[in-house]
């Protein structure tokens, strides 16, 4: 539930248009509802400004379901990361407004009464094509949080103009997200250009010696430039939720 569903709640009970037994029975599965196989934290956009995400890999086509039935029937939307196929075709019998991004692996539901995009923007700076998985991923995940999102795609340091020539929209950002594997260099590049907070996400891009993306991580980790923080390899969720919670801020 968000903030300003529960506020509308106590303002029906308020004014009397709506029974107290019928606010607590909208309110039972608060703080979370126990489906044996998942415990569904209701209660997280209250707490944390940003509501419960479904991680879905690893998890049965039936329990993506289920937990998104549950979280749409709470708030009316739901997102869900490192979806499959089978998870969004399962998805789109169920809801057919749903939002599938195959580049992403995201899956969004957005609620009907959701407030326009505000804040940011958060500018998502790709290194090559081939990091457009979490880079969207990203990007999705701040959109969804109501956050404002630019893209800058294909800009690695291999052709360093290509980033030099965005100038302009590197300044209007409020907090850069760069997404870099192979050496990792990208993010020190950007954090010497710009004025706010760069979050740093290594991808498992790459050959042999990038081991999976560790190369990446170690050399973001170890950026001369001021004001870069890292989060996990191909974690762009990490990224979009810190970011949103910045502009919000």
């Amino acid at each position: 539930m968000r903030a300003e569903q529960l506020e509308a709640l106590l303002a029906e009970v308020a004014a009397g248009r709506l029974a107290p037994g019928a606010a607590l029975e909208r309110l039972r599965h608060l703080p979370y509802e126990d489906l044996a196989f998942a415990r569904i934290d209701h209660h997280r956009a209250l707490r944390q400004g940003q509501p419960e995400v479904v991680f879905c890999e690893g998890k049965t086509v039936e329990q993506v379901v289920a937990i998104c039935d549950r979280l749409a029937a709470a708030t009316g939307a739901f997102l869900g990361t490192r979806a499959s196929s089978a998870v969004a075709d399962a998805l789109r019998v169920r809801f057919p407004d749903l939002a599938w991004n195959p580049i992403a692996r995201t899956v969004f539901l957005a609620a009907p009464d959701a407030p326009a995009a505000a804040g940011g923007p958060i500018l998502i700076v790709s290194a090559g094509t081939s990091d457009l998985p979490v880079a969207e991923e990203a990007a999705v995940v701040a959109e969804a949080f109501g956050t404002r999102v630019e893209r800058l795609v294909d800009v690695g340091v291999a052709g360093l103009h290509r980033l030099l020539s965005a100038g302009d929209v590197l300044r209007q950002a409020r907090v850069v997200i760069v997404v870099a594997g192979m050496e990792g260099a990208l993010p020190s590049v950007v954090g010497g250009l710009v004025s706010v907070p760069v979050i740093a996400v290594p991808t498992s891009v790459g050959y042999g010696a990038a081991f999976g993306g560790l190369a990446a991580l170690l050399g973001m980790l170890n950026s001369c430039a001021a004001g870069v923080t890292v989060v996990n390899i191909d974690n762009g969720f990490g990224a979009a939720a810190a970011a949103s919670r910045i502009c919000r801020a």
